[in-house]
């Protein structure tokens, strides 16, 4: 196949599976304007199969090519497609990769959920990958777009979990500690606890220090999964 071909048949897929009632919600849902086919995650997630099917074997500048035709839609199936099929060769993502999807990011994404899924999978893989690329997200932290700096966290989303990397997780997260936006504050309290299972002492020991300037929003997040003692800690002036 062809990749107009290929649009062809995603477009064509969706287009099929799409739902207007559901599109109204989908719309309704973000606060930020959101262009929908209204098709449900694992209608999307068919879609990309069979897309995957087709471009398993090409070469990376077609692949990217055709992601970007994806992103350039502005439909936020399509973006989701182009997440799925980047998905699908985590194990390959490195340095390249990481620099594609920055890119994505500052040229396409203007959701939280498209940015959580570039940073959350394909960026958290990418760092997986090539841990030195970590470095690259202290510049993102004073970034004007905010879907950057969010992303600057989620990125460290899958560090969180696996316990790794704690000192830049503390690092990226206590330079967007203060961010007012609350887009971002929401970024970097789910990934603060998501590093608090396996590092609750360095958690605590990080966030009762900065609790009086740290917004409210970011410290509820953060202990959701915290000890009933350790929430009451930090969150005491509730």
């Amino acid at each position: 196949m062809t990749m107009s071909d290929v649009l062809t048949q995603i477009r064509a897929g969706l287009r099929a599976r799409a739902d207007a009632e559901f599109r109204r919600g989908v719309e309704n849902f973000f606060r930020e304007p959101v262009d929908a086919y209204g098709v449900r995650a694992p209608e999307v997630k068919a879609v990309a199969r069979e897309a995957w099917g087709e471009v398993k074997e090409w070469p990376e500048a077609a692949l990217a090519k055709l992601a970007a035709e994806l992103w350039k839609s502005g439909k936020i199936e399509e973006a989701g497609i182009a997440i799925l099929i980047y998905r699908r060769r985590v194990k390959r993502c490195g340095a390249r990769e990481f620099r594609l999807f920055e890119r994505w990011i500052d040229r396409y994404v203007g959701n939280w959920a498209s940015c959580d899924g570039v940073a959350s999978w394909l960026l958290a893989a990418s760092i997986g990958n090539e841990p030195a690329l970590i470095g690259e997200l202290d510049a993102w932290v004073g970034s004007r777009n905010r879907w950057k700096r969010r992303a600057a966290a989620v990125a460290l989303l899958q560090e969180a979990k696996q316990a790794r990397h704690a000192a830049a997780i503390f690092r990226i997260t206590g330079a967007l500690l203060e961010d007012p936006d609350d887009m971002v504050q929401k970024g970097v309290g789910w990934v603060l606890k998501e590093t608090y299972p396996k590092k609750p002492a360095e958690v605590m020991a990080f966030l009762l220090p900065r609790a009086a300037r740290t917004p409210r929003l970011v410290l509820r997040l953060a202990a959701e999964k915290m000890t009933a003692a350790d929430r009451g800690r930090l969150l005491r002036r509730d």
